[in-house]
């Protein structure tokens, strides 16, 4: 694969500091390059006319091409985020397929240290009502301070008059005028700012959603999304931002109670149970259909209704029913605001509500003075919502059919009109699913050459059992399975019985991945470190690897962000793409080996790593010895001779090897030999 046309010039227009440089030899030389991988250190082939008998772990499991150590590895990146120090023996002891069985059933598994962690962080067990209650807009929360200073004012007031007098009361009332209310205590400079600004209203509620494009996509508010979190805009672009991921922003501080936070610990939440939850397959379907569903945080309200969507949404139906998943995801509030269909109405509803009112204000008339005034035609425009065909769209789109599914503009529309009415009760206040059978649209539609005419929700919910039935859903959705877990283009015949397990047993995710994870396919050699890992899959995957003790995610959150996938900040609803192409760049490349050195050599704030007890060093070892013990727990052994060289060329740079003033043998640095190997191809790839 070639990532760079000249790899001279690059390496020469870029920092000439050893680890910038460092970064730009593995990067140009050997990251992503194509090659077989061979074992560091050959062992003695097999003979030919002997057919090694399958190992006990491998029992049951349909695996001809990968030997032991190669198919637990692989199972460990497919099915989970990685193997931790100590995994590789546990799952040979335990047997691979019942491993794969206590995965495909997270509940039977007991995860309560992970539960332990996840204390850390109250607002995922509130209500999207606390939420906006306990972390309003900072404007939101001076007018509620006014509010509360009116009120103690006016009881002061009457306890004055009750107690000393009208005279008293009239000169207490004077003294308070010259008072203005104070701020609230935790209110900072800029929050001052911003209310003064407006900035952090979520006025873009009644924006229309994007449908395809990221250029379309809502624009997100300055206070939305931190510096921390965004991606670099190109090589060398984060250091204008100024951003250091291990500083973390007062917004984000664990007794903030700015919106901010809300994210951060959703953020945080995320990382942490990828690194620690032994859960590991229902942490990546989480991940998988997060980004299937995407909704994007920086709109709106929306901040608000993602914990409740995660939490009541995706994470209960990872491994059950599509249809249920997709219902539960119609209904929530978060997808409801993301693609506005809480503002989608039948055209004619302002006028049947304005003629019902008429009609509710003449009966009560009783001939006393004039007649209530009948609806007035230019008010009623004003006021006419109108259909909204985002989530019509993106419902066939990407959500089920796929783009090439067999449905027309006409089918969009019809789709739209069936889910008139759903919509958001008290949005700002006490977000829930409401049905308004005044903004339905009563007539009958035609949806894929179907009729649809049950009557009020039934009409969404008829669209909804259509589609989850149809043979293009099943072909799309596992299709997207077998892309996140096979190769980026899966074999077709693999895909196929993947549809046909779909559509035989009403949609169970669970039996769908059972159907791929005991294919061939699942277990070939094209599909072994076949995938390149996201952001997020690297991060997290490293931190598994070096065993690492994180007291504190957000500067792991940050990295996530600073290599090109912000947590939460995906804007177009098609999610962040799952292909090799999207994430293979030469800025990403640097900065994914800038993490792996920080993260092995301990400069990341709240995360620790002993990687001499990793690697088994009693004592400093030779350089040589270090790099082979470093492929062997990283790489399993493997490593593809581009890769070896270019490491082994890096052994005598002064980063690797260090001298002391009192100590004229120079010491084997072993967090940048553990950081250099973690930055190879082979462990940027599952």
């Amino acid at each position: 694969m070639k990532l760079v046309s000249e790899p001279a010039a690059y390496a020469a227009s870029i920092s000439t500091s050893p680890r910038s440089f460092l970064a730009a030899v593995l990067s140009v030389a050997c990251v992503f390059s194509v090659g077989i991988d061979v074992p560091l250190l050959s062992a003695a082939p097999a003979p030919a006319d002997k057919k090694p008998k399958p190992p006990a772990s491998l029992k049951n499991l349909p695996i001809t091409e990968l030997n032991e150590d190669e198919a637990i590895l692989h199972a460990l990146n497919r099915l989970a985020y990685g193997p931790r120090p100590g995994d590789l023996e546990r799952v040979k002891q335990m047997g691979l397929a019942k491993w794969i069985d206590q995965q495909l059933n997270p509940n039977s598994i007991d995860d309560k240290a992970l539960e332990a962690r996840l204390e850390d962080y109250p607002t995922l067990r509130m209500s999207s009502t606390k939420l906006i209650e306990e972390y309003p807009q900072p404007k939101q929360a001076v007018k509620q301070e006014e509010r509360q200073a009116a009120k103690r004012a006016q009881a002061q007031l009457e306890h004055v008059q009750q107690t000393r007098g009208d005279a008293a009361a009239a000169v207490a009332a004077k003294d308070m005028e010259k008072t203005p209310p104070a701020a609230p205590a935790d209110a900072s400079a800029a929050d001052t700012k911003e209310s003064a600004s407006g900035a952090t209203q979520g006025d873009d509620s009644a924006a229309p959603a994007t449908t395809s494009a990221a250029a379309n996509a809502p624009s997100p508010m300055k206070e939305d999304v931190p510096q921390e979190a965004l991606p670099p805009k190109g090589p060398g672009k984060r250091q204008q931002l100024g951003g250091d991921p291990n500083n973390i922003p007062r917004a984000l501080a664990e007794d903030s109670k700015r919106p901010q936070r809300i994210v951060a610990e959703l953020a945080m939440a995320k990382v942490t149970r990828a690194i620690y939850s032994e859960r590991q397959l229902q942490q990546v379907m989480d991940d998988f259909w997060f980004n299937h569903f995407n909704v994007f945080a920086g709109k709106g309200e929306d901040r608000y209704y993602l914990t409740s969507y995660e939490r009541d949404v995706i994470q209960p139906h990872a491994l059950g029913k599509f249809k249920d998943l997709l219902t539960a995801s119609a209904k929530s509030p978060a997808m409801l605001y993301y693609l506005d269909n809480f503002l989608s109405a039948d055209p004619r509803s302002a006028e049947r509500m304005a003629q019902e009112r008429y009609a509710r204000q003449m009966a009560r008339y009783r001939g006393f003075g004039p007649p209530p005034a009948p609806p007035n035609a230019q008010r009623k425009k004003q006021n006419e919502r109108g259909l909204n065909e985002n989530y019509g769209r993106e419902l066939m789109e990407l959500h089920t059919l796929g783009v090439d599914g067999g449905y027309t503009q006409k089918d969009v529309t019809e789709v739209a009109r069936c889910f008139t009415g759903w919509t958001i009760d008290k949005p700002r206040l006490n977000p829930e699913f409401k049905f308004d059978d005044r903004l339905h649209d009563p007539d009958p539609k035609i949806v894929l050459g179907r009729k649809i005419h049950a009557g009020g929700m039934k009409d969404g919910e008829e669209v909804i059992d259509m589609l989850v039935r149809n043979p293009s859903t099943a072909k799309f959705i596992s299709t997207k399975l077998a892309r996140r877990f096979v190769s980026d283009n899966p074999p077709p015949a693999l895909v196929a019985r993947m549809a046909q397990t779909f559509l035989s047993s009403d949609g169970d995710i669970r039996a769908v991945m059972r159907s791929m994870v005991y294919s061939p396919e699942f277990w070939s050699h094209e599909a072994y470190r076949a995938k390149i890992k996201t952001p997020f899959e690297l991060v997290v995957s490293t931190a598994r690897a070096l065993g690492t003790d994180v007291d504190m995610a957000q500067p792991l959150v940050a990295w996530v962000g600073r290599i090109g996938e912000p947590l939460y900040q995906c804007q177009p609803p098609t999610g962040y793409s799952d292909k090799a192409d999207a994430w293979v760049n030469t800025g990403a490349l640097l900065n994914r080996l800038n993490f792996s050195l920080a993260l092995a050599g301990n400069k990341m704030r709240g995360s620790r790593t002993d990687v001499a007890a990793l690697l088994g060093a009693q004592t400093s070892p030779e350089a040589r010895a270090a790099l082979e013990r470093a492929v062997q727990v990283f790489l399993g052994g493997q490593a593809s001779s581009t890769t070896v060289g270019t490491l082994e060329k890096q052994l005598d740079n002064p980063q690797v090897l260090q001298a002391r003033l009192d100590d004229p043998v120079k010491q084997v640095d072993l967090g940048v030999v553990a950081g250099l190997v973690l930055g190879a191809p082979e462990f940027q790839r599952r």
